[in-house]
């Protein structure tokens, strides 16, 4: 099959809701991690719906974010997604409500549709590999029509963030990448299981990657989470109607908080994961940067203007032409913006959050 035909029918729905807290204070609600050019000078947002352009027309390129975040999505995709395209939800429901909701709607238009459903915060390359992934993924969306599909990597290290997936029986090979039915998900693990993981060959990461035809993703719907399948139906029906903002919030205001792998892929007896053959980051926080950038002799990783003595394993983000000058630290986290310093020890990145919550308690509201 040449490769537009494998496109045919193929919609691609790109998930930028997140508010990324992690990467603060780059980050900030007016401009979260997927608005951020954290890897290369585009946005990850912008790179993300780039790896499709050419593959699927513009009006089958969906984007699906909050209401807050619908202006700045739009003007961060001008001429790559129609601003019709690009839904804003009235508040953020997780993965399961978006990804439902946005398959009700290309039923309505196209019954018979395959989706994509792409994070938009991620770090993938080479685009060459990855659009060949997704037109395997796309074969076998079409092999199997009741099967919900989703890209496996395999893990080089022991990641205790990352969700996994065991694989089951093969199902031999699509364009030369090998698929699988899935046994089961796995939760985060502890480091201990996350080495097992590794060490059997057996496991994938979850890359939050999934292709599948719409209705097979609303029969799911249907059967595992009834109240989410009913509630994007009915927002689906007024989509075109005077109704559509009124509905959308009364529906959205009663919908659970759940994730995909949580509310369908967990108990989908039809799952089908493919090995994702291309590099892969989800960009969880500011440590991701170290794996993707070279160190200096003494373990740093150095992202800004800086000269530092008896500075080691640091990971040092600047902005503009402003110095940063270390002397004697080690296994520091130093982010500096035009109005806010960031300094951590690295191993407790993780609780960055906890900054962000002490500056909306405190009225440091011009910092969010």
């Amino acid at each position: 099959m040449a490769s537009g035909e494998v496109w045919s029918g193929v919609h691609v729905v790109i998930m930028a809701g997140g508010s990324g807290t992690r990467f603060w204070p780059r980050s900030r609600r007016s401009r979260p991690k997927q608005l951020l050019a954290l890897v290369g000078d585009k946005s990850l947002l912008r790179q993300c719906a780039e790896r499709f352009e050419g593959q699927v027309p513009e009006e089958r390129l969906w984007t699906i974010t909050t209401a807050d975040l619908q202006q700045a999505v739009s003007h961060e995709l001008m001429g790559l997604v129609l601003p019709e395209r690009i839904i804003g939800e009235p508040t953020g429901r997780d993965t399961a409500p978006c990804l439902g909701l946005a398959a009700a709607l290309i039923a309505r238009r196209e019954a018979d549709a395959i989706m994509i459903a792409a994070p938009a915060d991620h770090l993938i390359e080479p685009v060459a590999v990855f659009r060949r992934a997704m037109q395997a993924a796309v074969l076998l969306a079409r092999e199997f029509p009741t099967g919900l599909v989703t890209l496996g990597v395999a893990p080089t290290w022991p990641a205790t963030g990352y969700g996994y997936i065991r694989r089951g029986a093969s199902l031999g090979e699509r364009l030369g990448i090998p698929a699988f039915r899935v046994a089961e998900f796995r939760e985060k693990p502890d480091h201990a299981t996350a080495e097992q993981y590794c060490a059997s060959g057996e496991f994938f990461w979850n890359s939050g990657l999934f292709v599948w035809r719409v209705e097979a993703l609303l029969r799911e719907l249907e059967r595992q989470q009834p109240r989410i399948s009913s509630a994007v139906c009915r927002i689906a029906e007024a989509w075109d109607s005077r109704q559509r903002q009124e509905v959308l919030r009364a529906e959205y205001a009663a919908l659970p908080k759940i994730s995909i792998d949580y509310a369908v892929m967990e108990g989908c007896a039809t799952a089908v994961v493919l090995a994702a053959p291309f590099r892969w980051d989800d960009l969880g926080s500011w440590s991701a940067l170290e794996r993707l950038h070279p160190q200096d002799a003494q373990h740093n990783t150095i992202l800004a203007q800086h000269v530092g003595l008896d500075t080691h394993r640091c990971l040092i983000v600047g902005a503009g032409k402003q110095l940063i000058a270390t002397l004697g630290v080690q296994n520091l986290l130093i982010v500096a913006t035009e109005d806010a310093i960031l300094v951590a020890r690295k191993d407790r990145e993780n609780e960055i959050r906890h900054i962000v919550q002490l500056l909306e308690q405190s009225g440091g509201e011009a910092y969010l």
